[in-house]
């Protein structure tokens, strides 16, 4: 417990103060004053140390609160939960007290020290929003609160241990949606549309009456002898095919666009991603490279999402340059069957050597998207208006930034490499969209 002078305290000794040095300041101009009035100047200042002793001797024989916080031992990276803090007490008068939860430094929160009242013989609910900007373990040790003295004249703070443990996955809030609405709709939310099924690679679903935009080559002959009417084979594409993500955990995706690194946006994209292959059944894995490595074998199933969430959420980008050699040839040996595998980096214009030639060899077996982040910096760069020769180098910088990066993308390119160009927040519509058209044309 700490105790501090109160602001009534603290204001009652400066009154005080100010009385005496203006009683000794009338003396020095040799003003007369009744001999009364050192007596009751005493008085006053023994009655108010007297006062403040019993006051902090009250505050020593009160008990503190207790707390109780309630929270979800799940968070969703960037999204707002509430934690809501019981508080009660045994005292029989109401009690106005503020509290601060003791949150780590990369949860985002509101206003703090927050007032409450407790009434006696009652608990008291308080709640508030944070957003957590860090995926991980994390504990909240416990809460300090603030309550006055019986006379207002000290302030006493107490820390309520209460710890709390928390995992912040990446962003999984929107798979709730997903749950309750069918997959168009929650695709839709998504900014990603399914197509219509072409080519081949699909598998024959059912029949149903055929409509004018139908192709001919739908056309069920027999069935539509027997019902006497159009009867077109519906199709859909083919199920259980694998998907792999492979992620790099290197230097360049700690790079920040905003509160989220491109990391963090990643395993978001691939989080969603996942939730609708697997809800179009087919398998999901995912492998990690330029740091710790994760290997998760591909699976069907809902219950894959809780599996990549549990190995998701520890993920921390290193300070490794990766390797895409070593990750090319431990992903041909653990994945024998064809699949399409979605890799996810950020490369700039001085990329490693060995890029090209792992994707080619990857390509020989595997069908092989390489996903590059972009940096919103130099397009924001690029885009502003110039007031000082200091933004006019800074332009120049960025316009010479994106030339050799385009030039790199266009190498990669011509060398068959399958490569999509994209911001970090938006990643997931644009991912969305290619895993759906791949899908739907059967051309894994």
């Amino acid at each position: 417990m700490i105790i501090k002078p109160s602001g009534v305290l603290l204001s009652s000794v400066a009154a005080v103060l100010l009385l005496t040095l203006g009683l000794g300041s009338l003396r020095a101009l040799a003003v007369a004053l009744p001999s009364t009035v050192d007596s009751i100047l005493l008085a006053v200042v023994l009655g108010l140390v007297v006062l403040a002793l019993y006051d902090v001797w009250r505050v020593y024989r009160q008990p503190p609160p207790s707390c109780q916080r309630t929270l979800a031992q799940t968070l969703s990276l960037g999204q707002l939960s509430d934690v809501s803090l019981i508080f009660s007490h045994s005292y029989k008068r109401p009690l106005r007290m503020a509290y601060l939860d003791h949150l780590p430094d990369s949860f985002q929160l509101g206003q703090q020290p927050i007032a409450v009242t407790l009434a006696p013989g009652h608990s008291s609910t308080s709640s508030y929003p944070i957003k957590p900007l860090q995926r991980g373990d994390f504990i909240i040790a416990g809460c300090s609160v603030r309550l006055p003295s019986p006379v207002r004249l000290w302030t006493a703070q107490y820390f309520l241990a209460q710890p709390s443990r928390v995992r912040v996955y990446p962003d999984f809030s929107r798979l709730d949606s997903g749950q309750r609405q069918s997959s168009a709709q929650w695709l839709g939310q998504l900014g990603a549309q399914q197509q219509r099924p072409r080519g081949s690679g699909l598998e024959f679903q059912q029949l149903r009456e055929f409509r004018s935009d139908d192709s001919r080559w739908h056309l069920d002959c027999k069935a539509s002898a027997r019902k006497q009417r159009l009867i077109a084979r519906d199709y859909q594409a083919e199920r259980g095919q694998p998907i792999i993500f492979i992620l790099d955990c290197g230097r360049a995706m700690r790079r920040h666009d905003g509160a989220l690194s491109h990391l963090d946006h990643a395993l978001n994209a691939c989080v969603l991603v996942a939730y609708s292959a697997l809800r179009q059944g087919d398998a999901v894995g995912l492998q990690t490279f330029a740091g710790p490595k994760h290997i998760i074998a591909p699976a069907k199933g809902q219950a894959q999402i809780p599996v990549l969430l549990n190995s998701l959420y520890a993920i921390q980008a290193s300070q490794d340059t990766p390797n895409f050699s070593a990750m090319a040839k431990q992903l041909l040996l653990t994945q024998k069957r064809r699949a399409l595998l979605i890799v996810i980096s950020t490369q700039t214009e001085n990329a490693q050597s060995d890029l090209i030639p792992a994707l080619q060899q990857l390509n020989k077996s595997h069908r092989t998207l390489l996903v590059n982040l972009g940096e919103v910096t130099l397009d924001q760069l690029r885009q502003q208006p110039l007031h000082s020769h200091a933004q006019a180098l800074l332009y120049c910088a960025a316009i010479d930034r994106i030339q050799a990066r385009d030039q790199h993308q266009q190498s990669l390119i011509s060398q068959g490499i399958e490569l999509l160009d994209v911001q970090p927040n938006q990643l997931t519509a644009k991912l969305l969209k290619y895993y759906l058209t791949i899908k739907k044309s059967g051309q894994y």
